[in-house]
C-alpha cells in the first residue's frame, strides 16, 4: 500500500507541506498517489536512529545480517504484481524489464547473504606476537576490516530497483554492518516506497534494531545535500550525472570531517572497431550495435556512445550499414519527460558543432516521452580539438570518430575522460598487433571487452563496475559484485588486545571457522599457543 511517506526507521512521518507525483511515460500523465518530502526534522530523526542502530547492528554476527538479507528479498518477492505494475507505470519499461531487474535485485540480495554469513571477505590478518625477538620484541597485531557508519543511499533513475531502495549499494553497506538511510529517486517513488515497507518488514521479522534503514522522499537536491552534509552521515553511495555526483562529493569533502562518497557517473564507453573486423563482420558488427546503441532507449550506464575506426572505405561502408540498421528500430519511451528534454539538449549541442555530420537519424513522428536515435560522425583532429564532443549523450545516441590512421586512434583514447568500459573489436591476430591500442585503452576504462557489446554487466565476483574519474570517484572500487562491500569498511588493528575481547574474527579459537592470514599463511585452523 502506498502511503507517500517517509519510512523513518519503524515510523512513518509526514511532517513537511511540500508535495510531489511521480510521471508514466508511456501515458504521458502525472502518476495518482502524493508523496511528501522529507524535512530537516525528519532527516535529523533519521540520522540519529541509524547512528544507535548501527551502534548495535555492527557488532550482530555475520549470519543474522544473512537471515536479514534474505529476509528483504524473500519480502520483494512477495510484493509480486503490485511492484511490476508500479516500476512499470513510472518509468515506462516493459513489464520483461521490470521482473528482469527484480529478479537481478534480490540475486544481488542473496548473494551478500552468503557472503556475511560465511564471513571471510572480513580479510582477517593476525601476525602473533615473539617477545623475544631481537632487538626489539615483536608484538600481537590482528587487523580485520570494520563498517564505517551510517551510509546515505541515492536511488539512481535509470535502475529503480537494481541501482535503488534495496539495490547493490544497500545490500552491499548492510552486508558490511552500516546501518542506511536511502535519498528515494522522485521518478519512481512509489516503486521506492514498496520496496522499503519490505525491507522494514524485512527488519522487524529477523529481530533488527529500529533505525537501520530508512527511506525518504525528494523531490528536489535539497534532502540530499542535507544528508550528505548531516555530522552522523559516514559515507555516500550514488550513481547518476556528473554534475550530481560531482557536487555531493564536493560537498563531502567540504565537511568539518570529510566523508567518502562512491559514486559512478558518467560513461561514454568507447569502442574500438579494428580495421579487418570491419571488413570481416561488418553486417553482423552493424546488427549488434544498432541493438545496443537502442537498447531500453539508450538508458545504461554501459551505453556504446562513441565507436573508433580507421578513415577509409571499410570505415565507410560499416558506418552506411549501421545508419540502415539503427533506423530499422522502434524508438521506445524514455524513463522521464526530463531525461528525454536533456537528451534532445545534448544531442542539439552536439549536432550544433560545425565538424560534425549526421549519418544516421531517425525522423518520423513518435509517441511523447520517446526518443529519436541519433548516429553522428567526425574526424579524428576535431575530436581531439573538441573537448565538447567527449561529453556523455543520455540516450539512443552514439558517435563515430573516423581517425586517420592508428596512432591517432590511440592519441584519441589517451585523451579520453576515464570510463565504465571500453570495447576492442578484432580477430586474434589483429588484436595481437595492436596491444598498444589495448594498452591505452586498458589505462582510460575499468573493464575491456573483447568482442561483444558492453551493455550488459554480469553480477558476479569478477565483474568491475568502475573506472577512472569521472566514471567514478574512486577506481580502486567496484559498484557491482560483492567485493562492493569494500566501499564502506575501512582497515582496523588490534595490538596485543586480550583474547576474549577480541571479535571472532580474530579469536585464537576462529569460532567462525573462516581462513585468515596467520603469520602471512592463508589457513582456518585455531591459533594453538601465543
Amino acid at each position: 500500500m502506498i502511503t507517500g511517506e517517509n519510512y523513518i526507521g519503524n515510523q512513518l512521518s509526514s511532517l513537511g507541506n511540500k508535495t510531489y507525483k511521480t510521471f508514466n511515460p508511456q501515458l504521458n500523465r502525472e502518476n495518482s498517489f502524493v508523496y511528501t518530502e522529507a524535512t530537516i526534522e525528519e532527516i535529523n530523526v533519521a540520522a540519529n536512529l541509524a547512528a544507535i542502530a548501527f551502534n548495535v547492528y555492527k557488532t550482530m554476527p555475520g549470519a543474522k545480517k544473512a537471515l536479514f538479507l534474505n529476509a528483504i528479498a524473500d519480502e520483494i518477492m512477495k510484493l509480486d504484481d503490485a511492484l511490476i505494475q508500479m516500476y512499470c507505470s513510472e518509468t515506462g519499461l516493459p513489464e520483461g524489464r521490470a521482473k528482469g531487474e527484480r529478479g537481478r535485485t534480490v540475486g544481488q540480495l542473496r548473494a551478500f547473504a552468503t557472503l556475511a554469513s560465511e564471513g571471510s571477505w572480513v580479510e582477517a590478518a593476525i601476525d602473533t606476537a615473539v617477545p623475544d625477538r631481537t632487538p626489539a620484541p615483536k608484538p600481537d597485531l590482528r587487523k580485520m576490516l570494520v563498517p564505517l557508519g551510517p551510509t546515505v543511499v541515492f536511488g539512481a533513475s535509470n535502475f529503480p530497483l537494481a541501482y535503488a531502495t534495496a539495490g547493490g549499494d544497500t545490500a552491499s553497506a548492510l552486508a558490511a554492518g552500516c546501518s542506511v538511510i536511502v535519498k528515494s529517486h522522485p521518478m519512481h517513488a512509489g516503486t521506492g516506497e514498496l520496496v522499503a515497507s519490505a525491507i522494514l518488514k524485512a527488519a522487524r521479522q529477523t529481530g533488527m534494531p529500529n533505525g537501520v534503514f530508512s527511506n525518504l522522499n525528494s523531490s528536489g537536491i535539497e534532502v540530499g545535500e542535507m544528508l550528505v552534509q548531516h555530522p552522523l552521515v559516514k559515507a555516500v553511495g550514488f550513481t547518476g550525472s556528473i554534475k550530481g555526483g560531482r557536487a555531493l562529493y564536493d560537498l563531502a569533502a567540504k565537511r568539518p570531517e570529510p566523508i567518502p562518497v562512491f559514486a559512478e557517473m558518467g560513461s561514454i564507453n568507447p569502442v574500438v572497431i579494428l580495421p579487418n573486423a570491419l571488413v570481416k563482420r561488418k553486417e553482423e558488427l552493424a546488427q549488434t550495435y544498432a541493438g545496443s546503441i537502442t537498447l531500453g532507449a539508450g538508458q545504461f550506464c554501459t551505453n556504446p556512445g562513441l565507436l573508433l575506426g580507421v578513415k577509409g572505405e571499410a570505415l565507410t561502408n560499416f558506418m552506411d550499414s549501421l545508419s540502415e540498421e539503427i533506423l530499422k528500430i522502434e524508438p521506445s519511451s524514455m524513463l522521464h519527460p526530463a531525461i528525454l528534454e536533456a537528451y534532445e539538449s545534448k544531442k542539439n549541442n552536439i549536432l550544433n558543432q560545425s565538424q560534425i555530420e549526421v549519418s544516421g537519424q531517425y525522423e518520423l513522428d513518435v509517441q511523447p516521452n520517446y526518443a529519436r536515435q541519433l548516429l553522428t560522425t567526425v574526424d579524428g583532429r576535431s575530436f581531439l580539438e573538441n573537448k565538447l564532443l567527449h561529453q556523455e549523450v543520455f540516450g539512443p545516441f552514439s558517435m563515430i570518430v573516423q581517425c586517420e590512421d592508428i596512432n591517432q586512434l590511440i592519441q584519441v583514447i589517451k585523451n579520453l575522460d576515464g570510463q565504465l568500459t571500453g570495447t576492442l573489436i578484432g580477430d586474434k591476430l589483429e588484436l595481437s598487433e595492436h596491444v598498444d591500442v589495448f594498452e591505452a585503452l586498458k589505462n582510460r576504462v575499468g573493464r575491456i571487452i573483447f568482442n561483444g557489446v558492453p551493455t550488459g554487466v554480469e553480477v558476479c565476483t569478477s565483474m568491475n563496475h568502475g573506472g577512472p574519474y569521472p566514471a567514478s570517484t574512486d577506481s580502486r572500487f567496484t559498484a557491482v559484485g560483492i567485493h562492493s562491500i569494500k566501499r564502506w569498511v575501512r582497515p582496523f588493528s588490534y595490538q596485543n588486545c586480550p583474547n576474549e575481547l577480541l571479535p571472532d574474527a580474530l579469536k585464537n579459537e576462529n569460532p567462525l571457522g573462516i581462513y585468515r592470514l596467520v603469520n602471512n599463511h592463508q589457513t582456518n585452523i585455531k591459533i594453538e599457543s601465543v
